[in-house]
């Protein structure tokens, strides 16, 4: 069985070239992990000599980049070689998006981002893996588990968001409201709504092509859905309707309700609605 070596108290960029051989290469899948020290090589044999035995971000092999100055990392490595091996790559663009974090994390490019004292990126999943190894509370082969999992989950959450901007470029049509901008598209993403947000629509109506229909704005905006509210309430009675306490968000059922009942109000008759 082949295996794959990394260094001892494996960081982001080792753990992410694992996930990316296992992902997507063949016969990877159930590789098994093992470590050396940081630059060594397994049993003292040249890096790349063995087709069974990967190094990653260790060795000095084709996977590591601590041979060079060049603005890379392990992952990126690891990502170019699958790309050129395989041509047409899955998902290639998320795949990307994602070594480039960790290429930035890999290099303190954090210490570029915005406002890089804030408490938020203690919860980014490489000052997390950090801090289980500054606690003792995992071994080597709990943090490559660990680590995998996790982005497992990164690379589905960055699959949503890129197939959410895509939606809103292609599908999505502006509107003005009493408040700025609107957004409207019919998607069963989920993530739209937050994108759309985020690209700084102060309203965002997402249709599901299923029936549910769920409206929301910014939390600090001046947006008030009530009369919206009322005014959905009386088009469409039957309908579940729920109104937040915060009066900036307006959902029409609910993943966690199966029992909700969907409108039948079309993306134009909301549209309509929520220009007044």
């Amino acid at each position: 069985m082949p295996i794959i070596i990394t260094h001892k108290n494996p960081d982001i960029d080792a753990i992410a070239s694992i996930w990316l051989l296992k992902k997507f290469e063949k016969g990877l899948e159930e590789a098994e992990v093992k470590f050396v020290n940081a630059g060594d090589t397994y049993q003292d044999q040249e890096a790349d000599s063995d087709p069974d035995v990967v190094h990653v971000d260790t060795g000095l092999g084709k996977f590591d980049h601590h041979q060079t100055s060049e603005r890379t990392c392990a992952a990126e490595k690891v990502l170019e070689f699958l790309k050129e091996k395989h041509k047409q790559l899955a998902d290639e663009e998320i795949l990307e998006r994602l070594v480039e974090v960790v290429k930035q994390d890999d290099h303190f490019e954090e210490c570029f981002w915005p406002e890089p004292l804030n408490d938020r990126y203690s919860f980014w999943l490489a000052k997390i893996l950090d801090g289980l190894k500054r606690a003792g509370k995992a071994k080597d082969e709990d943090l490559v588990e660990l680590g995998i999992r996790c982005l497992d989950g990164t690379f589905m959450s960055l699959k949503l968001k890129v197939e959410a901007e895509e939606e809103i470029e292609k599908e999505g049509e502006v509107f003005q409201t009493p408040w700025g901008d609107g957004l409207a598209v019919e998607s069963k993403n989920d993530e739209v709504l937050k994108v759309a947000q985020k690209q700084g629509y102060v309203l965002v109506i997402r249709k599901d092509p299923e029936g549910m229909v769920r409206i929301k704005a910014q939390p600090e905006s001046a947006v008030d859905l009530t009369e919206a509210y009322n005014k959905v309430k009386k088009l469409d009675p039957k309908a579940t309707w729920f109104l937040h306490t915060s009066k900036r968000m307006l959902l029409n059922g609910s993943y966690k309700n199966p029992d909700h009942i969907a409108s039948k109000l079309g993306l134009e008759e909301i549209i309509r609605v929520l220009k007044g």
